[in-house]
């Protein structure tokens, strides 16, 4: 669109719309590189630099601690502050053998770590604010974009005028800044609302993390110390309202009803926190001088928990996209590495969001004649040890976002060993 500006712009290499943990981490890929990067966040600074319990846990890959550490993330991310999560247990109420994956003999103690997103945040703060070719516009409105061959301008609402050679939208799966580029998005709202909290419990959770589908509704545990677990219930918006607004231990008692006292007595540690459900997923990834990452690009269900991994995944394949530019073009938004960033995004996201969509579909529906369709599914897939072994080998790899066909057919081999 075009934009007439009177202000006269600041010039830097890449602006990133969205300091949260995505465009934080893709700042701290790109500094390094030799670019000037500078963010724009409408929340005040004190949000970004000491961000507040939201009651999301992340469970992160080993793919993705590797990332976090080579950014200079993980080492602001105290050892006390990440939970082992040893198993995975997916249970339906009719079925009587549930899901299990386990590191089994993958050589690793865990399938992957759990870590509060309020300290994920706090963490790549730290190290973005270290990084001198990397500023912080906290507090500020983006008011218009516009790119061209040229470059990239985003204006602000106080006046200011920002200039780069890319422009990078992180400003989450309902991203004004995609909507300004005119990039359309495919977007499904579940009816349905997370309602999260953490909570004590008297039966310890053995670092398992539970997915667990039937009575209409969607209980997850996630485990944070032996007693202390994240619990998310997937509801109706009016059944999350309704339990949001019960005192802590009418709360308490309706959630140990749900769990059925398999965790014992509970008692509510934390404030409670509600969030609709709507998965996104843009139609293209990249325009001219631009590009999405994170939820701007793709805003994944949470029944797989990947979110947050395939958030750090563009970031991965942006830096590196970027990198070859500048080696090659001289260009960190040349047309041609964009082209490479869409097509190793969606090669790499299109399968997994698919597939978490057709499971988040078929478990949480309830109707009769769907039951027994998802009972025979999770039966089949408990019974095949492949399936479980490239579960397990997918969260515990930690090579890179994109590996070779070698490396594919040498896991899949693996796969497929008996036994």
């Amino acid at each position: 669109m075009q934009t007439r500006y009177r202000a006269t712009p600041r010039t830097t290499d890449v602006v990133i719309v969205g300091a949260g943990p995505a465009g934080l981490a893709l700042a701290c890929a790109l500094a390094p590189l030799g670019l000037r990067v500078e963010l724009v966040e409408r929340q005040p600074l004190s949000a970004v630099a000491e961000p507040a319990f939201d009651g999301r846990e992340i469970a992160l890959t080993h793919a993705s601690m590797r990332l976090l550490r080579e950014l200079g993330i993980a080492a602001h991310i105290p050892a006390a502050a990440m939970s082992p999560l040893r198993i995975a247990r997916v249970i339906e109420r009719d079925v009587a053998r549930e899901l299990q994956v386990h590191t089994g003999d993958t050589g690793h103690d865990r399938l992957g770590s759990l870590v509060s997103n309020r300290v994920i945040r706090a963490a790549a703060w730290q190290a973005a604010q270290a990084l001198p070719d990397v500023q912080v516009h906290a507090g500020a409105v983006v008011d218009a974009v516009h790119t061209d061959a040229r470059a990239a301008e985003v204006r602000l609402a106080d006046g200011r005028v920002l200039r780069a050679g890319l422009l990078v939208a992180a400003d989450s799966r309902m991203s004004q800044t995609r909507q300004a580029l005119g990039i359309g998005a495919r977007m499904h709202d579940s009816g349905r609302h997370m309602l999260m909290c953490r909570m004590h419990h008297g039966v310890a959770n053995d670092g398992a993390a539970w997915q667990w589908f039937g009575d209409a509704q969607t209980r997850a545990l996630l485990p944070l110390e032996p007693h202390l677990s994240s619990v998310v219930l997937t509801l109706t918006g009016a059944e999350a309202q309704r339990m949001e607004r019960l005192d802590d231990d009418a709360f308490a008692r309706e959630v140990e009803q749900r769990f059925e006292h398999r965790l014992g007595a509970m008692a509510t540690a934390s404030t409670r926190h509600r969030y609709p459900l709507v998965t996104v997923y843009a139609r293209r990834f990249v325009a001219t001088r631009a590009a999405l990452v994170g939820d701007a690009a793709v805003g994944m269900h949470p029944v797989t928990a990947h979110g947050f991994n395939l958030g750090l995944a563009s970031v991965e394949r942006l830096a590196g996209t970027v990198r070859d530019s500048l080696q090659r073009h001289a260009d960190p938004a040349d047309p041609r590495a964009l082209a490479a960033y869409q097509r190793r995004h969606r090669r790499g996201s299109l399968p997994l969001f698919l597939a978490t969509a057709t499971v988040a579909g078929l478990y949480g529906d309830d109707r009769g004649p769907v039951r027994p369709l998802r009972r025979a599914a999770l039966e089949a897939a408990a019974r095949t040890a492949p399936f479980r072994r490239a579960l397990a080998a997918g969260l515990v790899d930690d090579g890179p976002v994109d590996p070779g066909a070698a490396d594919r057919v040498r896991a899949a081999l693996r796969w497929l060993r008996p036994g």
